[in-house]
């Protein structure tokens, strides 16, 4: 079937943590949460859940397994048994697992700023020592300074957390990086937790590598985080998972988990089933619209919002916007969202690199994604 992504449906009212934050006269184009319905094989096997009307203790099935491991076999070449597969409710609960299984307090926690603020803030709660070598601005790109990492190693380095593809900067990694990022945790013997979460939204020219398939001794140091969340837009039905190869990383990933972390809720392994086996028509779609937004974007940025320049974009449906020169009088968080009624995530919470950028969701139908530009563009006119 053919989808309209271009369908504007009301959200506001339905419980939805994106339109619910802000007042009824602001446009929410901040966390990380399509504006789009879900696919069609979704919504049905839903529907038929619900009609079923049993809802008692449950997990998920052999056959969700089998096609995950399928599917990362089609995908990328990556032979996962299904015993490697360890269910989560959500990603985040995988971070913070990961820094309580792999890290005592007080010990290091590795993290490449500008990065999603879970990756910074958590470890610290928990204790931890972040430490946080920044990713370097180069032209329209960011890149890794592969000294500055290894020299901020310390000792009680235990955990180093990798973002790819990139939350905020859009960046996907080549094998060359991950290959010498992963000799350098493997040298100091440091655990690689993997999010790759958004690794299905990729725009033509790139693909995905996970940072497991680079060498066998990488696969064993490393924990891959993965999700339906982000592919097929379904974050508040929380279903996500661990994949660990290393033997020894399951004993003690069990060992942090016991009793804390519960199974996916039935609908959502009911829904992730039906979106990694029935709904790639939706994905194909739904890359092709956001890779036209991308492009409308880059276009309006560069025409009409002055001294406003846009990372380029890789992957992902979060633009990172770079408001340093633009004139606008201290945050542009701030600004956007009182002079234009335009929500957007302040770069502050990205970490080192972030302060005076804003991250900008652009997974919603191109009416909106316009007239938000459009109330930027006007609020910047009047500076």
């Amino acid at each position: 079937m053919r989808y309209n992504f271009d369908s504007v449906r009301d959200r506001r009212g339905t419980d939805s943590a994106k339109w619910g934050k802000y007042d009824n006269d602001v446009l929410p184009l901040w966390v990380a949460d399509m504006d789009f319905t879900a696919a069609e094989p979704v919504l049905k096997a839903l529907h038929e859940r619900v009609s079923h009307g049993f809802f008692g203790y449950a997990r998920p099935t052999g056959e969700l397994c089998r096609v995950i491991c399928e599917r990362l076999k089609r995908l990328y070449q990556w032979e996962v048994k299904e015993e490697e597969i360890f269910f989560l409710p959500c990603i985040v609960s995988g971070l913070n697992i990961s820094f309580l299984a792999f890290s005592g307090p007080g010990e290091g926690v590795l993290a490449q700023p500008p990065v999603y603020h879970h990756f910074l803030k958590d470890p610290v709660v928990h204790d931890r020592t972040l430490v946080d070598p920044p990713l370097v601005q180069k032209g329209d790109t960011y890149e890794i300074d592969f000294d500055a990492f290894e020299r901020a190693i310390t000792p009680e380095t235990r955990v180093f957390i990798l973002c790819n593809p990139h939350n905020p900067v859009g960046r996907v990694y080549a094998r060359e990086e991950l290959d010498r990022l992963g000799e350098i945790c493997l040298r100091h013997k440091i655990v690689i937790i993997s999010d790759e979460i958004h690794c299905d939204l990729l725009f033509s020219g790139y693909r995905h590598i996970p940072m497991a398939t680079v060498s066998e001794g990488i696969a064993n140091r490393t924990v891959t985080l993965m999700a339906p969340s982000k592919t097929f837009n379904l974050a508040g039905l929380s279903c996500g998972f661990a994949i660990i190869k290393s033997p020894e990383l399951q004993k003690t990933w069990k060992k942090a988990s016991l009793g804390l972390v519960p199974s996916p809720n039935i609908m959502g392994h009911t829904a992730a089933l039906a979106g990694f086996r029935d709904s790639q028509e939706w994905v194909d779609q739904v890359l092709e619209y956001l890779q036209e937004n991308r492009d409308f974007l880059m276009k309006y940025v560069s025409e009409k919002l002055p001294e406003i320049s846009m990372t380029r974009m890789e992957a992902t449906y979060l633009a990172w916007l770079d408001c340093r020169k633009s004139g606008i009088p201290g945050n542009p968080f701030e600004f956007f969202l009182k002079e234009a009624k335009v929500a957007l995530n302040d770069g502050k919470e990205f970490g080192k690199g972030g302060e005076g950028f804003v991250r900008l969701n652009f997974a919603c139908p191109r009416k909106l994604l316009q007239e938000a530009l459009e109330r930027m563009s006007g609020a910047l006119k009047k500076l």
